[in-house]
Formats: structure tokens, sequence, C-alpha cells
């Protein structure tokens, strides 16, 4: 019951957020460059991105600290599962945005990381030559599509993100995550749900210890971190959506300077 709430009031939460918009955030079949994407509610954003603000300091950033520290053999294998899980979100989304070989690729890694390199700690499929993919979303696919992404949104906890991306993540509760639908949905005995929300955790402190001093640049060499951390979100968000891995544009290149260079 705590789940189907979590979900509706996001859901709703985004789609109020369009509503108050206007026709500028609605959920259109157009194409938005990163810099036309509307900011409908920035006062309660930078509200939101401040409370984020102090749990990542209070929490994150010190765990991310630690987990800094961790012998690199052991946070490449923590990294190289975790990559493993995203492919069970990844292939359903090259299925649908039509790229079938890279379903097929993907779907190949999966099973040999998982089988020989022992629960995708070891990237085997790398080492035998299966290319390893961009991740794909529910998000990316709907992007694919033509969905518009509506308003910018920063989620408490989860942080930056769109209309589109928010209502999209719904799938992942809906039937569209395997390692969800095995852990949290039917709990078996072999998986629970503290499998599946202790790899969330983890794929969170292991994105930000990898990204430690990038952020740390980014917010020092910032005169409006809120806008630096929105517009290299946006970016990023554009990279993913058109396979890219160039900065598409920058409002301000000093910006970029620090987080590029590490």
């Amino acid at each position: 019951m705590l789940k189907r709430i979590l979900i509706i009031t996001i859901t709703t939460f985004a789609l109020t957020l369009n509503v108050l918009a206007g026709t500028d955030g609605e959920l259109i079949l157009k194409k938005n460059k990163p810099s036309e994407i509307k900011d409908c509610s920035e006062k309660f954003n930078r509200a939101t991105f401040a409370f984020n603000q102090v749990l990542d300091g209070a929490i994150f950033k010190p765990v991310a600290s630690v987990y800094k520290k961790l012998p690199s053999p052991v946070k490449t294998g923590m990294g190289n599962s975790l990559d493993n899980l995203s492919n069970l979100i990844t292939i359903p989304n090259n299925i649908l945005q039509g790229d079938f070989v890279k379903a097929g690729v993907n779907t190949g890694r999966l099973v040999l990381n998982t089988t020989v390199g022992i629960l995708g700690i070891f990237d085997v499929a790398q080492q035998l030559g299966l290319e390893e993919y961009e991740k794909e979303d529910y998000g990316q696919s709907l992007a694919k599509h033509g969905v518009g992404p509506g308003c910018y949104i920063v989620l408490p906890v989860l942080g930056p993100s769109t209309a589109r991306d928010t209502i999209a993540s719904v799938a992942n509760f809906t039937g569209g995550d395997a390692w969800y639908n095995v852990t949290v949905k039917n709990d078996t005995q072999y998986f629970s749900e503290v499998d599946f929300y202790s790899s969330k955790i983890t794929s969170g402190v292991d994105f930000r210890a990898k990204n430690f001093n990038s952020i740390e640049n980014l917010e020092k060499n910032s005169l409006d971190f809120y806008a630096s951390v929105k517009s290299l979100y946006l970016q990023d968000r554009q990279q993913k959506i058109l396979n890219t891995k160039k900065i598409i544009e920058t409002q301000d290149d000093s910006d970029w300077e620090e987080i590029e260079n590490n």
C-alpha cells in the first residue's frame, strides 16, 4: 500500500507541475534543447535542492568518502555488478526503441556476466568482445518516440528529473524492471526487497563516490550551484537520448572547465 501511495504521489506531483506551467510545460510531441526546458516551479525546486544538499552533506557524502577508500578491485566488482543489473531495464528499452542488435548484445552480456562473471562482479562479456552500450531507460524511450520533457523537477532525495522521466520511472514499479519484480513484487526465497533497496542505495553511493571530486569542484566554481547542476543534468539527459558523449551546449563554458578535467 505504501509503495502504491508513493508511486501515485510522484506521478501526481509531476503532472501538477505541468498543469501549473501551462502549455509551455505540457508533455507535447516536440524535441526540446536543454536550454528550452522550463523550470516551472523554481522556488519549490530550489527548496528541495537545498534539502537534498543538507542530506548529501549529512549522509551520502560521508558514506561516499569511505566508499572511495575501498580497494579498487572491490569497487570495480561492485560497479560491474550494478551495471549488470541495469541491463534488466536497458534491454526492454532497447527493444522499445527498435535497437534489436543492442538488445541482443546486452542480453548476451547479462547472461554471461551473471553466470560466468559471478553475478556480474567480473565483466567476462567485455573480454569476449561483447561491447558495452549506453544504459537506456523508459524516459529515454518516451523521448525517442517524440514525448517532450515537460518541466524540470527536483525530487526529494532522488534529485534532478523532468516530468517525462519522473512519470516514465513509474514503469519500473509496474512490471518494467525484472529486478524489482523478483525482489519486491514477488519476494522469492532467493531474493527479497532488501536486495532491491540495497542495490539502489549502493548504486547511489557508487555514483556519488565516482563523481566526488567533480561535484566538489562544480560547487566550488559555480556562482549558482543549483543552475549549474540543472544545466549539467539536462545536457547529460540530452546526450543519453541522442547517444552522444559530448556536451550539447553550455550556458557558461567556465562552469564545466573543472568538471571536464576530472
